[in-house]
């Protein structure tokens, strides 16, 4: 049985050490799909970190936009994927255009149901503070939102992250 799992938290949360221990938990072979790019040092820097934790064993992607294409050779059954960050990747998407974005979004929406891997996404819960001044990011806050809402009805679990500790707001316990 696949499970498809949504992780959401703020920054440092402890959303990416769950989707982690998740996919160790699972004892499946893990890839790892990472969405950031290094745009400046304090990036590189937090990719590094990531990187350094990440079991050598495990492979890894690096896909900064076409989400769904990198899904679909990995995402196969007896394997667990980690898909870090969906809000990364869904900037990235923001800052190449409109019609990129409304068709890798429907790509990623339209390939969930073909997935037989146990799926784990990560993504920035952004709707918990204040509306943003300008209308690039509340318009990321609100790509955000609808994004998390389709994928928590595609979702079998839903996690929500806080400090390290996690609460399961659909689905069972991890």
């Amino acid at each position: 049985m696949t499970l498809k799992t949504l992780i959401l938290g703020g920054v440092r949360s402890g959303k990416s050490r769950l989707a982690e221990t998740l996919a160790l938990q699972s004892g499946l072979p893990v890839t790892y799909v990472a969405t950031a790019i290094a745009g400046d040092e304090e990036m590189r820097r937090r990719i590094e970190f990531h990187r350094q934790r990440r079991p050598a064993a495990w492979t890894v992607v690096e896909e900064p936009y076409a989400l769904a294409a990198a899904l679909r050779p990995h995402a196969v059954e007896g394997h667990c994927v980690v898909v870090d960050c969906l809000t990364l990747w869904l900037t990235q998407l923001l800052c190449a255009g409109e019609e990129l974005l409304a068709k890798e979004r429907d790509a990623l929406l339209a390939v969930l149901p073909e997935i037989k891997a146990h799926l784990i996404l990560v993504s920035n819960e952004t709707g918990l503070g204040i509306v943003p001044l300008d209308a690039l990011t509340r318009r990321f806050a609100d790509e955000a939102g609808r994004l998390h809402q389709a994928l928590a009805e595609r979702c079998e679990r839903v996690v929500l992250t806080l400090a390290g500790l996690s609460w399961v707001l659909k689905g069972k316990e991890p």
